[in-house]
């Protein structure tokens, strides 16, 4: 049987355990797995682009599970009532093929995203850093503030987006944490002005410059979350070329991150390296560190695999029959039978 995960069951999870546990938790799932990087198979997602959006597939194995996340990203989806980004995923065992978990992702995925956001963070930002600049206050950015408040003391924000319903409606949402002083700027410069770490989160599929070389002061860290797809970015070309480039999985980076400006053999360092101590993340305290974060698969089965111990630990979702359990496994037929003549069978 498979572990049916959805989105009334990963909404119970989460609020069992609690979203600042849920990022802590599910940032260690990430960081143990980063760990692990060479016993994973790797490849950079699958994509199909359309004129709006894109649909991508997200695969990576071990020796024991296979994952893959079906998502997409549309911009366009909030002026007719959806969600920019809708997500699924899967887990599956190696030995045998059985998928073991199916599960909702959109949740998910934004919980994975601010959690991988915060750990690298934790390598790549000032120690002593407590400002952040938040632009782009749509659906994940209530995720990335509470991560970076819980996991790193982050305790002032400032809001802004070209939508300021958007920054109200991330105020509201985080009324619940008094000790996170939140402003709404009135522009991308007064939001970054004097803060030690921005976090662009913002939904346009357009080579966007939302950061510009004068915004950026010594020591500051970037979290560039956005540009996630190719002729998506952020950050203009000057602030790539000077910063410390951190990526998660340097082939898909290229195509899709903010890397897809520079020359193919321009310097970046993989997330893992850092992780792991043989390569630094900041080198000093006045350099301009950059994350350049695409999102990678390997997140997605850390994000799964913390998703089914968490339901089967708290006994939430419930076992379908996804895929046939035959009697005569040589027998896929056998389903069609009525039953009468299955008993029959069985009994001769």
């Amino acid at each position: 049987m498979t572990r049916y995960i959805d989105v009334n069951d990963l909404t119970r999870l989460v609020n069992r355990k609690g979203l600042p546990t849920c990022l802590a938790e599910m940032a260690e799932y990430i960081r143990q797995d980063y760990l692990r990087w060479h016993d994973f198979e790797k490849c950079a997602r699958l994509a199909n682009h359309s004129p709006d959006g894109v649909i991508e597939l997200m695969p990576v194995s071990d020796a024991n599970l296979y994952a893959f996340k079906y998502v997409n990203g549309h911009p366009k989806n909030t002026h007719n009532g959806l969600l920019t980004v809708m997500a699924f995923g899967a887990l599956g065992d190696v030995d045998t093929g059985a998928p073991v978990l199916l599960s909702e992702m959109t949740l998910t995925t934004a919980i994975r995203t601010a959690a991988t956001s915060a750990l690298a963070a934790r390598h790549l930002a000032r120690p002593d850093s407590k400002r952040m600049a938040l632009i782009g206050n749509g659906s994940q950015s209530e995720f990335q503030a509470i991560a970076f408040h819980t996991l790193l003391g982050i305790d002032e924000i400032r809001l802004f987006d070209i939508d300021r319903n958007a920054s109200e409606k991330l105020a509201a949402n985080l009324a619940d944490y008094p000790q996170l002083k939140l402003t709404i700027a009135g522009s991308v410069a007064e939001a970054v002005r004097g803060a030690d770490i921005v976090t662009t989160v913002t939904a346009d599929k357009a080579y966007a410059t939302i950061l510009t070389p004068e915004l950026i002061e010594p020591g500051m860290h970037l979290n560039a979350v956005g540009g996630d797809c190719p002729g998506k970015t952020e950050l203009h070309r000057d602030i790539v070329e000077r910063a410390r480039v951190i990526v998660e999985y340097e082939p898909q980076s290229r195509i899709e991150g903010e890397i897809q400006q520079m020359p193919a053999d321009s310097p970046t360092t993989e997330f893992w390296q850092v992780v792991e101590g043989s390569a630094a993340g900041r080198e000093n305290a006045g350099q301009v560190t950059l994350f350049d974060s695409v999102g990678f698969a390997l997140e997605d089965y850390s994000a799964l695999r913390y998703v089914l111990d968490m339901a089967r630990a708290l006994d939430i979702g419930h076992d379908i029959a996804l895929v046939p359990e035959l009697e005569n496994p040589k027998d896929l037929f056998a389903l069609l039978q009525p039953k009468e003549r299955e008993h029959k069978a069985s009994a001769a």
